[in-house]
């Protein structure tokens, strides 16, 4: 499987990638650990006429106390990110979260950025960030401006994201000691989630994201809902497929997907409540 033929050009800092994005039009794309891209082209999904590498922005790479939230660059790592004592202290299912994310040398070179703009409802990372309630921080040509999770994504590898901005930053609120659960079921391990649950609770609060029950990542806002309203975590758990819309595939039926997600989500509540 070999590529169409492309130009490559590397980017020194956010500002010159989004230069070159402009420069080039619609058909250059953003490069980075480049698991998720590079596939696609060599399956002639995705043909680029040109690759903007911005694996080298190291003023992209970055985990940072903000105060409310802890902010981490786009280009940083999930080996980074699960290994944090930052974000193992005050977002620990973020990082519990990354070290589920393929296999080491995967980790190594993943950035959670790439994973968020690439959009796929199957990765672990965009709903977990989207269950924590996130804040992404896009660049372009006009400035920066902040997209909240639970808009960002708008179709099947599809984000808000305009075709001249970039990714910077991840905003994810600190927990406070909230209790949270990561249940992910694989046929293999290192695979694609079949279904996957990101989940917290604390006090009345909570917030719940499933993977690869859509066409995006879902936020099971009904679950949520339930919660809040005095419903046992049976009844809520209940609730999980509420808004998703579960594909088949070889792998599950739509009917497996809905049970399975329920199953997952009571057991996520069982233990963030624990």
């Amino acid at each position: 499987m070999i590529p169409a033929a492309f130009e490559y050009v590397r980017a020194g800092s956010a500002e010159e990638a989004i230069s070159l994005i402009g420069e080039h039009g619609d058909e250059a794309k953003f490069l980075a650990g480049g698991h998720s891209l590079i596939p696609l082209m060599k399956l002639r999904l995705a043909q680029p006429t040109v690759l903007v590498d911005i694996g080298r922005v190291n003023d992209l790479s970055y985990i940072r106390d903000g105060g409310d939230h802890v902010a981490i660059g786009a280009l940083t790592r999930h080996m980074d990110i699960e290994n944090s004592d930052l974000v193992r202290s005050e977002v620990p299912l973020l990082a519990h979260a990354a070290s589920h994310v393929g296999d080491p040398q995967v980790r190594h070179r993943g950035t959670l950025g790439g994973t968020i703009a690439h959009a796929d409802p199957a990765s672990d990372l965009p709903a977990t960030t989207l269950a924590l309630g996130a804040t992404y921080v896009a660049q372009g040509p006009n400035g920066t401006r902040e997209i909240a999770a639970s808009e960002f994504y708008q179709g099947f590898l599809e984000s808000a994201l305009a075709p001249d901005e970039m990714l910077t930053e991840i905003r994810v609120p600190k927990m406070q000691g909230a209790g949270w659960s990561f249940q992910k079921f694989n046929r293999r391990a290192q695979d694609w989630a079949i279904v996957g649950v990101a989940a917290w609770r604390r006090n009345g609060d909570s917030g719940v994201a499933l993977v690869n029950m859509g066409s995006v990542p879902i936020l099971a806002s009904s679950v949520s809902s339930a919660l809040s309203s005095g419903a046992s975590i049976d009844d809520a758990a209940e609730q999980a497929a509420a808004e998703a819309e579960p594909q088949a595939d070889l792998n599950a039926s739509v009917e497996y997907r809905t049970h399975l997600a329920k199953v997952l989500v009571k057991r996520a509540l069982n233990e963030a409540t624990g």
